[in-house]
């Protein structure tokens, strides 16, 4: 008899967008189950995975074994020219469905905190875009992990990267996300914090030359 294959990584199509939005969704709390956190499941989704599976596909793969997609690596090769395209082509038609929030932002719930991201998108500063231009995203559902799916990932999307001639690659990570940072670390991948506002908080940024 046959065995089956194991997971595969395979470039992404349009038919994964839903489960690309599933497994935002699920990993969207600091790498937890966000599903009780949002009253519309599609947000985190379209903030952090289908633009970039729709603008940058050539970009973008994902994970799938015999229970289906299980997770991906999205990015763009250029972080600005890629904000450039989101502001043409996919906030406009978010910013008539999810109006901007009002009152104090401590009160604002997840859902009004990624609103506020669609109506003000914000790169990271040129510290992070000038030497290293590139981002990504990357999730794997629970089964998946600790399997080294995650680094054939990512050993994946970079080497996509430097073929589009890439000098360096970033992303940014939630203090809050400690698996994350671990794996980050064991990966070899450099951290940069910089401070942002005025209460001593500060922005994790791993980052790579290319």
């Amino acid at each position: 008899m046959a065995q089956r294959a194991g997971p595969q990584i395979r470039p992404v199509h349009e038919g994964d967008l839903p489960a690309l939005y599933d497994i935002c969704l699920v990993t969207g709390d600091s790498g937890e189950d966000a599903t009780g956190l949002y009253r519309d499941p599609k947000l985190v989704g379209h903030v952090y995975a289908a633009p970039y599976a729709l603008l940058e596909p050539g970009s973008a793969f994902v994970v799938e074994d015999e229970a289906g997609v299980g997770g991906y690596i999205v990015g763009a090769r250029d972080t600005l020219a890629f904000e450039a395209l989101m502001e043409e082509r996919w906030w406009p038609k978010l910013r008539g469905r999810y109006p901007a929030p009002r009152g104090e932002p401590a009160g604002w719930s997840l859902d009004e905190q990624r609103a506020w991201q669609i109506h003000n998108p914000r790169p990271p500063p040129a510290r992070i875009t000038g030497p290293y231009p590139s981002h990504l995203h990357i999730n794997l559902v629970p089964r998946l992990q600790g399997r080294g799916l995650g680094k054939a990932l990512i050993d994946t999307w970079l080497t996509r990267m430097r073929e589009l001639g890439s000098p360096g690659a970033h992303l940014g990570v939630s203090m809050a996300n400690h698996r994350a940072i671990r794996f980050y670390r064991a990966y070899g991948l450099e951290e940069i914090r910089l401070p942002i506002g005025r209460g001593g908080q500060e922005a994790l940024f791993f980052v790579t030359p290319l």
